[in-house]
């Protein structure tokens, strides 16, 4: 299975940790005390929007609607 790959950015701050967002999704960001920490969660947030995106988009549809997951690269 083929990933979608995206820029992850994680800024140093200066009171310690870091700020984790995805350049090429508005409104997934998130911290951690380290960069392993951040890694993580921006992980997590990742997955968070998309199943909010996925429940979402399903409500009210059709019963009879085909859905597959899919991978896409670009």
């Amino acid at each position: 299975m083929k990933n979608i790959e995206m820029t992850a950015v994680f800024e140093p701050c200066n009171e310690g940790g870091f700020i984790a967002y995805v350049q090429e999704i508005s409104g997934i960001n998130t911290q951690g005390e380290t960069l392993e920490e951040a890694k993580e969660n921006l992980a997590d947030a990742v997955n968070l929007v998309f199943e909010e995106i996925r429940a979402t988009s399903r409500k009210g549809k059709s019963t009879k609607m085909i859905t597959q997951t899919m991978s896409f690269s670009f």
